[in-house]
């Protein structure tokens, strides 16, 4: 079996975020995350939360083994096995597939700008009713002061790509808007991250 891939921030980072989803998410539910790369936080949130169902998924066919290995490594019961999943494709699953948490973290900023509409359209099409999109990451805001840490991550993100960058908060809310939701929840986190939480508009 494959080793699982092994990511520091990832480490780091699941602990706060496991944190507000406790206060988010309600008992149970079924969650589908994009973008799961090497499973870490699929695995840490489904052991924090036993009595959701978790689906992992990524755009990299190479990623999948390592996150059913990590996943069977730990013996966590209620994830399913990973599949390959492009967010630009315009049928992420079957269109009848629901989830009560569709969760996204780290990929708008080491992606094409068009992978933020993509996303939204797609969480739109697959969220339950009640249920929630959660991303998490990077952003820059109106008013906001950036910190140092940011902008030299910023630069360094368009030096390896032109395409990639962090984005401004407002400018994702729109395209959110465009697809029917809003956020609802913003939540500091360390490192200058941000958890958002996205829902229908009422």
């Amino acid at each position: 079996m494959q080793e699982p891939d092994f990511s520091p921030a990832a480490e780091r980072n699941k602990h706060p975020i496991h944190n507000v989803l406790r206060q988010v998410l309600p008992q149970r539910g079924t969650a589908l995350e994009i973008a799961s790369g090497t499973g870490q936080h699929i695995a840490w949130f489904a052991a924090g939360l036993p009595s959701w169902i978790w689906q992992p998924t990524d755009a990299q066919p190479a990623a999948l083994a390592g996150i059913a290995a990590l996943t069977t490594q730990q013996g966590l019961m209620n994830v399913q096995p990973p599949i390959e999943l492009d967010v630009m494709s315009p049928n992420w699953l079957p269109p009848t597939a629901r989830f009560d948490l569709i969760y996204c973290a780290n990929m708008l900023h080491i992606a094409p700008w068009a992978v933020c509409a993509a996303l939204m359209r797609g969480s739109a099409l697959h969220m339950a009713d009640g249920g929630c999109l959660v991303t998490y990451g990077p952003y820059f805001e109106e008013g906001v002061a950036t910190s140092p840490g940011n902008l030299l991550f910023d630069t360094s993100l368009q030096t390896q790509n032109p395409d990639w960058g962090i984005r401004r908060r407002e400018d994702v809310e729109r395209e959110a808007d465009r697809a029917g939701l809003c956020l609802a929840q913003r939540h500091a986190l360390p490192a200058n991250n941000l958890l958002l939480v996205w829902t229908r508009k009422s």
